[in-house]
């Protein structure tokens, strides 16, 4: 098992095969030990298809036409909702949720949104990260108090983060580096106001210790850790309240990876910044970036991109996966175990609508519904019902 270090003191937390090592401003009490891999009977879903996907550290989670919603991978805290704490490589059903239509996975904690703008969560809670005003783990879902009327959320490392109908940004959980974005480093076990962030946000995303919103006139704003540029201000300072992104042009879309950050602009091209040691900003170099830099080859018709821990993916205007960064498990889909710090094509997958990505893991959403992963398995996080490695893509079991 290859385990890469953050640099200058900055550890990652990285909880394989009960393998531990100590995150930034993370003690070992607060991780979690992982429990060894057990096979599950596959659910039928009687040819359920998937409207939408999350890529969490280790699980997985698609919500099904119907509005259920299935995970697979580990379940160490909880974080698959079935209550219980046995992994699973097969998707199985979230208990007690229903019309649900968007699911975010972080690292240890999954959230959902129902059709009627609720917000349920479950897993680790150590830091608050399931909003329901107590720091206990939860192996169900939990609704999250003081906040209504949601429009879209996202989930990092240990905090959580929606936008309300009225374009509202809130956060909760873990607050170390001010990811929260209230002008605070205290944690918060129930949504806070993000400083300045009251109306026209578009979306949020969570990364380990920071977070950025999109606002409905297509700028970027981040805020929390900045030791590797996530941030994107062309420096490296902390900020505990939302700061714009340094020159990047007006974006559609944007996601927060673990230490690194990407947006798409309105012209179709796709910038990163911050950590790059394994190459996933895509611009050919291992030079971690303050401001955003464009991903070689991806200059327009890029339609979404998802920056995970030490790689990224992105899907273009016609549907095709390209992927790049670490590929230690097969997590660039190409067939190889060769890391790339330009895109490579995805091999052997369909047409795709979404993607995510994990810690050594990726998933996409093809155009007919049907959900296929790649990369590390050895929790079982693609899903295919075995604990081997995939160095393409593979359908996940019971989810066509």
């Amino acid at each position: 098992m290859r385990i890469t270090a953050l640099t200058r003191g900055l550890a990652a937390l990285m909880m394989l095969s009960g393998s531990l090592v100590v995150a930034q401003g993370v003690t070992a009490a607060a991780a979690h030990p992982v429990v060894a891999p057990a096979v599950v009977a596959p659910q039928a879903l009687a040819g359920a298809k998937a409207k939408d996907l999350t890529a969490g550290e280790n699980h997985n989670c698609a919500v099904t036409t119907k509005g259920k919603v299935r995970c697979w991978g580990l379940n160490s805290v909880g974080q698959l909702g079935n209550n219980t704490m046995t992994n699973s490589n097969v998707p199985v059903e979230v208990v007690g949720l229903s019309k649900v239509k968007a699911v975010s996975a972080g690292y240890g904690h999954t959230c959902a949104l129902t059709t009627s703008g609720k917000v349920y969560c479950w897993g680790y809670n150590a830091q608050g990260q399931l909003g329901n005003n107590t720091l206990v783990d939860s192996k169900v879902p939990v609704q999250v108090l003081g906040i209504a009327k949601v429009k879209s959320l996202s989930t990092g490392w240990y905090h959580s983060c929606a936008v309300t109908t009225k374009g509202a940004a809130k956060c909760w959980g873990y607050n170390s580096s001010g990811q929260l974005g209230n002008g605070a480093t205290v944690n918060a076990p129930l949504p806070v106001q993000v400083s300045g962030l009251t109306k026209k946000v578009k979306s949020t995303n969570a990364g380990y210790g920071h977070t950025c919103a999109l606002t409905t006139a297509g700028k970027v704003k981040c805020w929390g850790d900045n030791f590797y540029g996530q941030l994107g201000t062309n420096n490296n300072t902390n900020v505990n309240t939302p700061a714009a992104v340094y020159n990047l042009a007006k974006s559609k879309s944007m996601k927060a990876g673990a230490f690194s950050t990407c947006a798409i602009t309105t012209k179709g091209a796709a910038k990163c910044w911050g950590y790059n040691a394994n190459g996933q900003l895509g611009n050919n170099t291992l030079t971690h970036a303050k401001a955003p830099t464009g991903v070689t080859g991806l200059s327009k018709k890029v339609k979404l991109i998802a920056p995970g821990y030490l790689h990224t993916c992105a899907l273009t205007t016609s549907g095709k996966a390209k992927c790049w960064g670490d590929n230690s498990y097969g997590g660039l889909g190409n067939n190889t175990l060769t890391d790339s710090k330009v895109p490579v094509t995805v091999s052997g997958l369909a047409k795709s609508k979404d993607l995510g990505t994990g810690l050594y893991t990726s998933c996409a959403l093809t155009t007919s519904s049907k959900v296929k992963c790649w990369g590390y398995n050895g929790i079982g996080a693609v899903g295919n019902g075995t604990n081997t490695d995939a160095k393409m893509p593979v359908s996940v079991v019971s989810l066509p």
